[in-house]
């Protein structure tokens, strides 16, 4: 299985939900997405993202001043 590293920290507002869907879209089925962000609504808007495009949001983990969601492209 892939796995890509998405950095998006520091943008805010739809842009973290809106590269991290772009980032779906060209992924390959099974690729697990590790989407770097400091916006604190991108906790609630990536999962979203992932019930809206069938994707499976598979948690999320605290760093040094961001979290990392973990999105894997279905399929």
């Amino acid at each position: 299985m892939t796995e890509v590293v998405l950095d998006l920290r520091g943008l805010k507002g739809p842009l973290p939900a809106l590269r991290t869907r772009k980032a779906l879209a060209e992924a390959q089925p099974g690729t697990l997405l590790h989407v770097l962000c400091t916006d604190p609504l991108a906790g609630l808007d990536i999962p979203n993202l992932a019930r809206e495009t069938g994707d499976v949001f598979e948690g999320s983990e605290a760093g040094e001043g961001y979290v990392t969601l973990k999105v894997r492209r279905r399929g």
